[in-house]
């Protein structure tokens, strides 16, 4: 009789043992998910973004102790051990200097120096003029040379500012309007300087 109350009282009790350990282990489950599902902002993992932001710093406190760099507004950024610079420094030496001690840093695997210096889109700007302005001369040369009216014309071309400028002499006044119309049509040409093309003397 003992037997059979003992055997009873057992079952229920490694039933209510196993449930407990079931859902905790349900609750175990989920919170690993959690944790897991919970994106980390740049960098890969707890570890880094802990010494990403420690590199931040270090490279902020370095930029700012230096006196070549004061006049410069830089703001600093890490991710995985990249730093990344932008803002703008006060002059080319000074971008420089600040990538050379970014670089210095413990831990920095490499520098992208987005620094901008005075100057810079003056540069930019000049650059794709020259560019501009080659094209047009090629183009107009091109299209004076293909055009049946105008083939055994010598004239020289160059662009300045988007300005062609013709210079050679022509048999007449007509030659001079023909070659001054074709290189108008050119895309980009703002104007057409005929002043150094001369009439042929008989």
């Amino acid at each position: 009789m003992n037997k059979k109350i003992s055997n009873k009282n057992t079952l229920p009790g490694s039933l209510i043992a196993f449930g407990l350990a079931f859902f905790l282990g349900v609750g175990t489950a989920v919170a690993v998910v959690d944790d897991v599902s919970q994106p980390l902002p740049h960098s890969d993992g707890v570890g880094a973004t802990i010494t990403d932001t420690a590199i931040t710093s270090k490279v902020k406190a370095k930029l700012m102790g230096d006196r070549r760099l004061k006049k410069s507004d830089i703001s600093v950024m890490t991710t995985n051990g990249v730093v990344t610079l932008d803002g703008t420094a006060n002059s080319a030496k000074a971008k420089s200097e600040a990538k050379r001690l970014a670089k210095s840093i413990e831990g920095v695997k490499s520098v992208d120096n987005n620094l901008k210096v005075p100057g810079d889109n003056k540069n930019v700007a000049k650059a794709e003029r020259a560019v501009s302005d080659s094209w047009i001369t090629t183009k107009v040369k091109s299209e004076i040379l293909a055009d049946s009216a105008s083939k055994g014309f010598k004239v020289s071309v160059k662009t300045k500012h988007g300005v062609v400028i013709l210079k050679g002499t022509l048999a007449n006044q007509d030659a001079i309007d023909h070659v001054q119309d074709i290189a108008a049509k050119v895309k980009g040409v703002k104007s057409v300087d005929t002043k150094a093309l001369t009439i042929k003397a008989n």
